[in-house]
């Protein structure tokens, strides 16, 4: 079952705690200096005013800071030293109780949810969550490999609603890829054995653009297609093992096992949580709420608390 929410904030319940279970989730117990990358003895700067270290106001903070022990360093750090909450002025303790949230939260977490949640202002819980969207950027160093389902969405309102500028006519003409849209078209790629997804967001859905997205993150040689009967994926299918395709237009879904139900499955949850969750996501951050939802679909079969320890150990190395 793993760790839940109420475990959570009898685990955290105050900065300091909050840092030392940072410092366990990310550092395995052992402080990494995020300057020099050294694993030695570092030394604990052990407070002098009591409850805290005193800050240049006269505030105490809880603050846990460590000093490396490597000569040619010398540095200072934190847990958060080096990772996209470096800087935050955020309560660490929120930050921890954040980050479960967008962990467990099927359909992720609207920023004035957390603002209320936790006296924060708007523009910091945006932040805050931001800052997380790009902690659960996954690592694709390695092309997937495997049956692979491909398909692609439209992201967006539909421009016939938009009001307060007018709507030219090719804007609301049904069908083709090239006809100018307002949406932002979506490339999903589903490996059916491992469950894992990856969505970008793409100029158009020719054949061109999708064999540079799905070149770029599957080991085609090795691998087998399935798809829809869009003829754009024609071209890309020959340098499968396989291409299999379903004819939606003639009311085919499922044939033996071949599918895009998992693609589609996986739209429906994004398109559902973007419009009853955040109402809007505008072109500009799309691509990092595809990264939160693709980590929660990839990370769907672990308990909450194990994706948090995932997330917790992306931190290091990455900035905001």
């Amino acid at each position: 079952m793993g760790m839940t929410y109420l475990q959570l904030m009898d685990r955290v319940p105050d900065e300091a705690s909050a840092y030392r279970f940072l410092e366990e989730m990310i550092w395995q117990g052992r402080p990494v200096c995020p300057h020099c990358g050294s694993t030695a003895e570092h030394y604990f700067l052990t407070p002098k005013a009591p409850g805290g270290r005193r800050t240049r106001t006269g505030a105490v903070s809880q603050r846990r800071l460590w000093k490396c022990s490597e000569k040619a360093c010398r540095k200072q750090f934190s847990v958060l030293t080096g990772t996209v909450f470096h800087g935050t002025k955020v309560s660490v303790r929120i930050i921890v109780l954040v980050i479960f949230e967008m962990v467990s939260a099927k359909n992720g977490v609207a920023a004035y949810e957390i603002e209320r949640r936790y006296g924060l202002h708007t523009d910091t819980a945006w932040s805050l969550l931001q800052r997380v969207r790009e902690a659960m950027q996954l690592d694709y160093a390695d092309p997937m490999v495997g049956t692979i389902i491909s398909d692609e969405t439209w992201v967006g309102g539909d421009p016939k609603n938009q009001h307060r500028k007018p709507i030219e006519p090719e804007l609301l003409k049904p069908g083709h890829s090239r006809v100018r849209t307002d949406k932002s078209p979506v490339l999903s790629l589903v490996n059916a054995d491992t469950g894992e997804v990856r969505s970008k967001v793409v100029r158009d859905v020719s054949g061109h653009t999708l064999r540079k997205v799905i070149a770029a993150n599957v080991e085609m040689g090795q691998s087998h297609l399935h798809t829809d009967a869009a003829s754009a994926y024609l071209p890309v299918g020959r340098e499968f093992l396989s291409h299999q395709s379903v004819a939606h237009e003639r009311g085919e879904y499922v044939r033996d096992a071949v599918s895009t139900n998992r693609a589609e499955g996986y739209f429906s949850q994004l398109k559902r949580s973007i419009s009853g969750t955040h109402h809007h996501v505008s072109k500009r951050h799309l691509p990092a709420y595809l990264g939160e939802f693709d980590f929660r679909y990839s990370t769907c079969k672990i308990s909450d608390s194990a994706r948090m320890e995932m997330l917790l150990a992306q931190l290091a190395g990455t900035r905001f």
